[in-house]
């Protein structure tokens, strides 16, 4: 049972790109890949949203989740979303997996 949560990063006048750019430069991206239970950390930008960054940022459970969250390294995370000024929405999803496969008809590999 993965976790997965989506965080939208909206900010203004390229804050939200300039903070994802940031967090790639500096290696805490690098650290969070790095991370035991991490699957997933990834940034994509919103073809018709400018000011808005989504992040997919995926772990093997909540215990992976909570130790990254008590790492010094959410306090460099948080000190960067400061700086830019940015405002969270958080989606949180929890993977059953498609036990039958029902969708893979419509899914081309």
């Amino acid at each position: 049972m993965a976790i997965t949560v989506n965080i939208y990063y909206t900010g203004t006048n390229g804050n939200a790109r300039r903070f994802a750019e940031e967090m790639t430069a500096s290696g805490i991206v690098h650290d969070i890949r790095a991370e035991e239970g991490n699957l997933r950390y990834e940034y994509f930008f919103p073809m018709d949203d400018a000011e808005t960054v989504l992040l997919i940022d995926s772990w093997t459970d909540q215990q992976a989740i909570d130790i990254h969250h008590s790492t010094p390294m959410m306090a460099e995370i948080i000190k960067l979303r400061e700086k830019y000024d940015l405002h969270m929405r958080v989606e949180r999803y929890i993977s059953i997996g498609d036990t039958d496969n029902k969708d893979s008809r419509f899914i081309r590999l």
